[in-house]
């Protein structure tokens, strides 16, 4: 019975065919897919604390308002991805648990300060730019419900692009200081946004299982290559300079070369040592914590209503 099931398993996947729940699946299979869409779902909501500091003190009430629904956006990603993560037995509330005991990860870009208003702008541009870059292919992952969720996720996070791009092509037609605004939020994410398709190819543990099981479509140093070459005449549109010296088009590769990335940088961010790791973490306990009585409520509530 085990060799057929895992027979089939692995003729769907070689099929381009997508693993439901009710499927069988290896338990190698079920655990990397409950790292993976669980990472990401923290990752979607720790990304709403960079932004969501400067709601309060939008320039405008249509930044405001832009902003609001942006957070909104992506505290509905984390919890279609909970779902997600939910529908191969894992528990919602152990998997935030081991977010704020530090057990398991969330996307390395998130650590770091949101110091001006123009970084809003920058992370809908590079963050959410290379999200796109890395989750466009999800959308054909192997997990039928991760695949069906990222279809959703990926129309918001490209609007939410084009937002920060027109928030940043606004202030570059602005004020001397709020281009040079732009610029210097420019110069601080443009290598952690690198660093968010993770380590080199040669050093990603997960990399070539992942893609066997057509999880994941491209390797970390594809797509990354994607990202710099979308980016590069995006800046040039936009008016800014990418903090790269050896940023140059190579017309035998077709591709845009770029320096080295500081790798121990991302080593120990990921370690828990940025700039904003230990914040970060505590704001997520903190509101885990004082929401406690919102969930005892609502089971309360279901309890009730299953016996009416």
């Amino acid at each position: 019975m085990t060799a057929t099931v895992e027979e089939h398993f692995e003729a769907t996947v070689a099929a381009d065919q997508r693993i439901e729940p009710r499927d069988w699946l290896p338990d190698a299979y079920r655990k990397t897919m409950i790292r993976q869409i669980a990472q990401h779902a923290h990752s979607e909501i720790i990304g709403m604390q960079p932004e969501g500091n400067w709601i309060t003190r939008a320039p405008s009430l249509r930044r405001k308002a832009i902003l609001l629904a942006k957070v909104q956006d992506e505290a509905g990603h984390g919890l279609y991805l909970y779902s997600a993560a939910e529908t191969l037995g894992a528990d919602r509330t152990e998997l935030t648990e081991l977010l704020i005991s530090r057990r398991q990860k969330y996307s390395s870009i998130f650590n770091y300060p949101t110091l001006t208003f123009a970084d809003v702008g920058v992370i809908g541009w590079l963050v959410d730019g290379a999200a796109i870059c890395n989750q466009v292919p999800l959308c054909r992952s192997s997990y039928g419900p991760y695949a069906r969720a990222m279809i959703r996720i990926c129309k918001e996070e490209s609007f939410h692009q084009r937002q920060g791009y027109e928030l940043l092509m606004t202030m570059m037609r602005g004020t001397p200081e709020q281009q040079a605004m732009v610029q210097e939020a420019t110069n601080r994410f443009w290598w952690p946004s690198l660093m968010m398709f993770g380590p080199p190819d040669g050093d990603s543990p997960n990399t070539a299982q992942s893609m066997a099981w057509k999880i994941k479509r491209h390797t970390n140093d594809d797509l990354r290559q994607r990202f710099v070459d979308m980016s590069v005449p995006q800046a040039e549109a936009l008016g800014v300079t990418l903090p790269d010296p050896l940023l140059a088009w190579n017309e035998d590769r077709g591709h845009y070369d770029f320096g080295p990335i500081d790798w121990s940088e991302l080593k120990r961010v990921i370690a828990g040592d940025g700039p904003c790791n230990a914040e970060r973490v505590e704001r997520r306990r903190r509101a885990h914590e004082d929401g406690a009585w919102v969930r005892e409520a609502a089971s309360v509530h279901a309890a009730k209503e299953s016996e009416r």
